[in-house]
């Protein structure tokens, strides 16, 4: 029994049995320590179901009743909150009222939380690296655009293009930093000026993007975010903004207030702008997560001559 018992223990398994007549759970002070509840000697399912995530209870509820009719083992996944902090249970055990004892059902508890957060940030990771891979297809068909426009014959086009697609190779390395690689502080201004390189007109008699920024450090975690942001920024603009016009142009300026850094991204000379129709897609809510992860915010001014993006975030995470 203490072999049986110390395995239980090494797979963290909470153990519960269902008296199916009065509807009261007994369970082992792992699963009263789970479900974040005082220990006692019988707990009701309708007791442990106001911890359930109101999302997940109707469901829960349904599905636990249903498993006396249900054939074969089953397994449910819901939410729990617990002292304000949210929880993964898996319960699972066996239906259509297999193997009950006395009129009990027996099954187990078990807490995935880790399980589930990895997916989350897998499907996240998933979602991200979808939407850049279909952001690239569009800067590279936006910046043979640009380049067709500046260039004269197909050698001096495919010489610019070159330059243009290995501008755009250092700018991705800001965004996601190769492993290993040092953690120095790069200057503001570098910063804007490596990632907007390939949407410049190289040689036109006005530059399309001007950089006006003072003198600031930015540490590698925030040069990774902010990079993020911008290039987000730059290509929405070559998608529907200034640097989908041969005219348009895109300028920064920054300022800072108290403890706070203001950088305000102006377009001018492309189509009119209106503020989105379809709702919040996955780079707004990738920017959103960016800019609250250096400790600030982003608004929109969709003016008619041009989009005006305000980013506004801590400068102690600036340096970060």
């Amino acid at each position: 029994m203490r072999q049986l018992q110390a395995a239980i223990d090494a797979a963290d398994v909470a153990l519960w049995s269902w008296n199916v007549d009065d509807d009261r759970l007994t369970m082992c002070e792992r699963a009263f320590s789970l479900w974040g509840v005082p220990s006692c000697e019988q707990v009701t399912f309708e007791e442990l179901s106001a911890r359930i995530h109101p999302a997940d209870r109707d469901r829960v509820r349904q599905a636990f009743a249903a498993t006396r009719s249900m054939p074969g083992s089953y397994e449910m996944d819901f939410r729990i909150t617990r002292d304000d902090e949210l929880r993964w249970i898996s319960a699972r055990g066996h239906g259509n009222d297999e193997e009950i004892r006395n009129r009990v059902m027996f099954g187990v508890f078990l807490d995935i939380t880790e399980r589930k957060q990895a997916e989350e940030n897998h499907e996240l990771l998933a979602g991200e690296m979808s939407h850049r891979v279909k952001n690239l297809l569009a800067i590279a068909s936006g910046l043979t655009t640009i380049t067709s426009r500046s260039t004269t014959t197909a050698a001096e086009m495919a010489g610019d293009l070159t330059r243009r697609l290995t501008a755009l190779g250092r700018a991705h390395d800001l965004v996601r930093p190769l492993p290993g690689a040092g953690g120095g502080a790069a200057l503001l201004g570098d910063l804007f000026t490596v990632l907007l390189a390939p949407y410049d007109d190289m040689g036109a008699a006005l530059e399309r993007v001007r950089v006006a920024v003072p003198r600031m450090s930015v540490g590698q975690n925030a040069a990774t975010t902010l990079a993020l942001v911008v290039h987000e920024l730059a290509t929405n603009s070559l998608k529907y903004g200034s640097l989908s016009s041969p005219d348009g142009s895109i300028d920064i300026q920054c300022s800072t207030n108290n403890s706070d850094v203001v950088v305000v991204w102006t377009e001018r000379g492309g189509p009119a702008t209106a503020k989105p129709s379809d709702g919040e897609g996955f780079g707004s809510k990738l920017v959103q997560r960016s800019m609250a992860g250096l400790g600030g915010t982003i608004a929109y001014d969709w003016a008619s001559e041009g989009v005006v993006a305000r980013l506004s975030m801590r400068e102690d995470r600036l340096a970060n």
